[in-house]
């Protein structure tokens, strides 16, 4: 986490949550509440929903901080709570049909901002990739989101997403290898690093 103003880094910051500085709940808030309503928006298209999640995840935050352990990577504790939250948020307003599986569900749409930047060449690979991306299974495009967007390890995406580690593995090459088959005429270093832009 390199937007940090207050604390040196985030070892710091979380010290500072677990003796219940007012400042470093605002600053984590500052950091992550974009980040986590983005991620929000990939399960559900409620703002209010995902607002409430957020603010109840902070709230509870505060409430339990000296329970909290020592050191964690904030960024992948904070998306792990607040996906359990957006499930059960979920289920408690019925807003997924009955007998769906909420798992099935997960979004990846482009942002646009990103053609504006890129050059013709780019701007076509982004919008093949961006249909490609559409075409995967739910599970592969939140591993994909994780890793690309969030930055998580595959041993942190798999506890975020309640799966194995091999099966997080699979899931991510799987995804990779169907992008590749859409796109054979991208090189594959182009591919990552044009999948690293557009989910940013």
């Amino acid at each position: 986490m390199d937007n940090l103003k207050h604390f040196k880094d985030e070892n710091a910051l979380w010290s500072a949550i677990k003796d219940g500085d007012a400042a470093a709940f605002k600053e984590l808030y500052e950091a992550y509440a974009d980040v986590l309503y983005r991620y929000g928006l990939r399960y559900l298209k409620d703002a209010d929903t995902i607002k409430d999640c957020i603010h109840d995840l902070f709230v509870d935050l505060h409430r339990y901080s000296r329970n909290l352990s020592a050191k964690v990577n904030i960024r992948f504790y904070l998306l792990g709570a607040f996906r359990r939250r957006l499930h059960e948020a979920s289920k408690k307003a019925a807003v997924w049909q009955a007998g769906v599986d909420p798992e099935m569900e997960f979004l990846i749409e482009y942002d646009t901002q990103h053609l504006k930047i890129a050059d013709e060449e780019q701007q076509q690979t982004m919008r093949q990739l961006a249909v490609a991306l559409k075409q995967l299974p739910a599970r592969q495009k939140e591993v994909i989101y994780l890793r690309y967007n969030a930055e998580l390890s595959y041993e942190e995406i798999a506890s975020v997403m309640k799966i194995s580690i091999p099966t997080c593995r699979t899931l991510a090459y799987r995804a990779f290898q169907q992008l590749r088959e859409q796109l054979k005429q991208v090189p594959v270093y182009y591919l990552a690093a044009v999948l690293l832009a557009l989910l940013k």
